[in-house]
C-alpha cells in the first residue's frame, strides 16, 4: 500500500476523487501521500491487502499517528493528524460503497479535532502600503500593481488567479469569472482601482510581453505566471514596504474576507465571493472580527 502502483484499491480511490468528486489535482495529490503514510503502517504491523484491516486496526494507526513523528523528525501536528484521518477514513467508505469490503472497518474511529487556527488578515492601512508598492509604469510594474489590486478586490486562491485569461474579464461590468476547486465557475466583481490597474496592464504592459498567448499574467518570458512567480512578486513587494510577518498571495484573501465582514457583509455573500462549498469554511473570518474586537476592547476599556 506505499504506492498506487502496488495497490490498485489506492489507485482506484484516487482515480475515483479525481473522475466523480472532481478534486483538484493538488488536493488529490495530498491524499496520496496520507495514504502512504497510512500504507506503511499497515505493512509494519504485517497487512498487506487493505480488505484485512479491521476498526481496531484504524484505531491503533490513528494512537500511532499521534505518538510518532513526520519524514521530518517532527511530531504530526493535530491538524495534520486530523487531515490523514479524513483520507483513511474516505479510502475505507470507498471500499465498503464499492461492495470492496464487507463494512466500513473506519465508521467508528472519530476524525479528531484539530485546533482552528484564525487566518493571518492584514490591516487596511497595511493593505494600503502593500498594493502601493509596485513602481514604475514599465510592463512588470503594470502587471504587479494589477495582480495585487487583483488579489485583495476579488479575493482569489492563487491558483485561480494564474489560471485566469484575458476573456475571463469583463472589464465593462468589472466582473472576472473565476475557475475554483473542482471546476466551479463564479462571477466575482472587483473595485475601481483594480479596474484602472487592470486596463493600464492591459493596454501598456501585456502586449510587450504576451504575444498572441491568452493568459492574463504573465512572466518576462510571456509565459503564464507560476504560483511560485506569483509568490515572489507577492513577498518582494511586502518587503519592500517593510511587512515583515509571513505575507504571502493567500494572505490578500483572508484579508478579503476579513474587511467584507468587518464592513457588514452578510457571511453567505462573503461565502459566494470566496467560492466555499460550506459556510462553516467562511465563518473562521467571523473569529478573526471578532477577536480584533476583544482587542479593540481590551486596549480601550478601563474595565476591561
Amino acid at each position: 500500500m506505499v504506492s498506487t502502483s502496488r495497490v490498485p484499491l489506492v489507485g482506484r480511490y484516487l482515480d475515483h476523487l479525481r473522475a466523480e468528486r472532481g478534486l483538484a489535482a493538488n488536493t488529490v495529490e495530498a491524499y496520496r501521500r496520507d495514504l502512504e503514510v497510512y500504507g506503511r503502517f499497515l505493512q509494519d504491523v504485517g497487512i498487506d491487502d487493505p480488505r484485512e484491516v479491521l476498526a481496531d486496526d484504524v484505531e491503533a494507526f490513528v494512537a500511532w499517528l499521534r505518538a510518532t513523528t513526520s519524514a521530518n523528525g517532527r511530531p504530526y501536528a493535530p491538524s495534520s493528524v486530523a487531515r490523514i484521518v479524513v483520507a483513511v477514513r474516505g479510502f475505507h467508505r470507498f471500499l465498503a460503497r464499492e461492495g470492496l469490503t464487507g463494512e466500513d472497518v473506519s465508521a467508528s474511529v472519530g476524525t479528531p479535532r484539530a485546533a482552528r487556527a484564525l487566518p493571518k488578515a492584514l490591516s487596511v492601512d497595511e493593505v494600503d502600503r502593500l498594493l502601493a508598492a509596485p513602481v514604475g509604469d514599465d510592463a512588470r510594474g503594470l502587471r504587479d500593481r494589477a495582480m495585487l489590486e487583483l488579489l485583495y478586490g476579488a479575493g482569489m486562491r492563487i491558483s485561480e488567479l494564474i489560471s485566469l485569461d484575458v476573456d475571463d474579464v469583463d472589464q465593462t461590468e468589472r466582473l472576472v469569472r473565476v475557475t475554483g476547486k473542482g471546476d466551479k465557475q463564479r462571477l466575482v466583481p472587483y473595485g475601481e482601482v483594480a479596474g484602472r490597474e487592470l486596463d493600464r496592464w492591459l493596454v501598456g504592459g501585456r502586449p510587450a510581453l504576451a504575444g498572441d498567448g491568452p493568459s492574463l499574467f504573465v512572466n518576462a518570458r510571456g509565459g503564464r505566471l507560476s504560483r511560485q512567480g506569483v509568490w515572489k512578486i507577492v513577498r518582494h513587494h511586502a518587503e519592500r514596504v517593510d511587512l515583515v510577518a509571513q505575507v504571502s498571495p493567500h494572505t490578500l484573501r483572508h484579508s478579503f474576507a476579513t474587511h467584507l465582514l468587518d464592513g457588514g457583509a452578510d457571511v453567505r455573500a462573503v461565502q459566494e465571493l470566496l467560492g466555499h462549498a460550506s459556510v462553516t469554511t467562511t465563518q473562521v473570518y467571523t473569529l478573526v472580527s471578532r477577536q480584533a474586537l476583544r482587542e479593540v476592547y481590551e486596549r480601550a476599556h478601563p474595565r476591561a
